[in-house]
């Protein structure tokens, strides 16, 4: 059965760019370049240090949701101030990442205005790395995520850091399942902290009124092995599977809509004041 999200990616027009905004391929981890050395020794250190009971100790912390009161165009603007060091395809303030992608499946899906919004927000836990929220390293905010508890699969980038992760040798949590069972379900599944999954509990504590898949979306996007190469699939249930249908939608949006084209941020402003103010 086809299905809305089926239906709607039969329609994209959105035109994939053969190079990023360094002239090079996307999400290219060997190509030469400035970026090169700074995106390797952020997942050297991702790797090393993202362990299960890391995870579950930033959980515990930041589920306290205590570090400030603001609103989400607020937050938006902080993003002037955090550059992705994870990221091989762009060096632009986040803002700007956030309105290129959000613009772009507007401009394919203008009905669809809670994934334009999901655009907008899903990023929204970079503020991590600034010293209000934390001021945590970059390895522990941004970058591809990928689960804890479980055997590192070979998919993951830059994955011979994993070797000596602690996690990598621990035979609770070096097989292929480790402490999940077989169509556990993602929500069930402790993923690398970082942006991600911030936002996604500051979504969920506060009510949101996004449809399943833009929660899904928020949590999942970087979560390159599973959405990209297929691995961990084993741990997903029915509602994952229809929920990547949409993830797999925002992907492309979220990679090759990465820009040295910028967005006029106050042009584009009330548009999005009107979405959060529909959702609030």
């Amino acid at each position: 059965m086809q299905t809305d999200a089926d239906k709607l990616a039969s329609k994209e027009e959105f035109a994939v760019p053969e190079n990023n905004a360094f002239g090079k391929s996307f999400r290219d981890y060997e190509a030469d370049g400035e970026r090169k050395d700074i995106v390797e020794q952020h997942y050297k250190l991702s790797h090393i240090n993202q362990t299960y009971d890391f995870v579950k100790r930033m959980r515990e912390e930041y589920k306290k949701l205590d570090k400030a009161e603001m609103g989400i165009w607020e937050c938006c603007e902080l993003h002037n101030e955090v550059v992705d060091d994870s990221d091989p395809d762009l060096d632009e303030p986040q803002i700007q990442h956030l309105l290129q992608s959000a613009e772009a499946i507007r401009k394919d899906y203008p009905e669809e205005d809670w994934l334009h919004l999901t655009a907008l927000i899903h990023d929204l836990g970079k503020i991590l790395v600034l010293p209000k929220f934390g001021g945590l390293p970059q390895w522990a905010v941004v970058g591809d995520t990928f689960p804890v508890g479980c055997a590192f699969d070979d998919s993951n980038v830059h994955h011979k850091y994993f070797k000596e992760n602690p996690d990598f040798n621990n035979p609770n949590y070096n097989t292929k399942n480790g402490v999940y069972s077989e169509g556990c379900g993602l929500d069930n599944v402790l993923m690398s902290w970082g942006h991600d999954d911030y936002m996604y509990m500051v979504a969920k504590e506060n009510g949101t009124t996004l449809p399943s898949a833009g929660s899904f979306i928020i949590r999942y996007h970087s979560f390159y092995p599973l959405h990209k190469h297929g691995a961990y699939t084993q741990l997903m249930n029915e509602e994952d599977k229809e929920n990547m249908k949409w993830l797999k939608i925002f992907n492309k949006y979220d990679l090759y809509s990465k820009s040295k084209v910028l967005v006029d941020v106050e042009e584009v402003k009330p548009y999005y004041e009107s979405l959060i103010a529909k959702q609030s």
